[in-house]
């Protein structure tokens, strides 16, 4: 565990010494924007680099770690939230980022995105929406609007989309944003806001696959005659029911903070129950309690 004295004499880096591997996404994919303003972050906040901590699933979003100098897991499909969220529970020091995609976070690992939310754990979960299950070439996702034509859909989906914003605010999420890949000046605010949340938050962010979806967001894109709605100013981020009404809107919606508050963190109320224990040992340390608590059954 680095202290304050290890972090003050550390040389500061540049991004070009945070970049990994040469990412392998397609060109044009929304993907590299996250990841260029996420390695912008780091480097504005000189967090230490050991202290760097970025977890995924499965899915082409999924591939950020290997593009992060750092510290890093590529877990299973589904389950990098609960990886994600022993690591903040074990390292409360740390602020641990996860990057997961619409079919990672919202499909197979819907169930784990609503009990982080609820359990409050402190990290940020990045959704990198496409829209459409890209690294399996053109399949429909659960963001995937109806008619989306596809290789699962070839008459067009059927099926109503979810809606993550309603989604994550239902689940108890503590810091909910919105954001889109073609504004990283916007997406670095919303990290930025997200890396200070003191609990569980989440920044739904679009992010187009130009090769399976093109053109998916180009509704939210001025520079293709769309348009980029901020939250209003006169919106109380601390009322749930407004958040919940925000997110109702129509697509494109509105970008920004939806929602956030504070509550007690799942790590703080584990690091009490720890603290109770320990006092009731007369302070023990973590072998002594272990091997007084095996033989009770020995």
């Amino acid at each position: 565990m680095s202290t304050t004295a290890d972090i003050a004499i550390q040389p500061k880096y540049t991004r070009k010494e945070l970049t990994g591997a040469q990412p392998t996404w397609c060109p044009g994919c929304g993907d590299f924007s996250i990841l260029s303003v996420y390695l912008k972050l780091m480097e504005k906040r000189q967090v230490p680099l050991q202290n760097i901590i970025s977890v995924s699933g499965i899915g082409c979003s999924s591939r950020f770690p290997y593009f992060v100098n750092a510290h890093g897991a590529h877990f299973l499909h589904g389950r990098a939230l609960p990886f994600a969220s022993g690591i903040s529970l074990a390292r409360p020091d740390l602020h641990v980022f996860v990057f997961t995609g619409d079919g990672d976070a919202l499909s197979i690992g819907g169930n784990h995105l609503d009990h982080a939310a609820r359990k409050n754990v402190k990290l940020t979960c990045v959704i990198m929406d496409n829209s459409v299950y890209g690294l399996t070439k053109h399949q429909t996702s659960p963001t995937s609007p109806v008619g989306f034509r596809s290789k699962t859909d070839p008459t067009g989906s059927h099926d109503r989309p979810v809606n993550p914003m309603k989604k994550l605010i239902a689940a108890g999420a503590t810091f909910i944003a919105r954001t889109n890949s073609h504004q990283p000046n916007h997406v670095l605010e919303m990290m930025d806001k997200a890396i200070d949340h003191d609990g569980f938050s989440v920044i739904h962010c679009l992010s187009e696959c130009a090769q399976f979806y093109p053109g998916a967001f180009d509704k939210t894109n001025p520079r293709r005659g769309g348009s980029y709605p901020l939250v209003p100013d006169s919106h109380d981020v601390t009322d749930e029911v407004a958040a919940y009404k925000l997110a109702t809107e129509p697509f494109p919606g509105y970008f920004g903070v939806f929602y956030q508050t504070k509550i007690p963190t799942k790590n703080a109320n584990e690091a009490k129950l720890i603290a109770t224990a320990q006092e009731k040992a007369g302070h023990a340390t973590p072998l002594e309690l272990m091997t007084k608590t095996l033989r009770q059954f020995c």
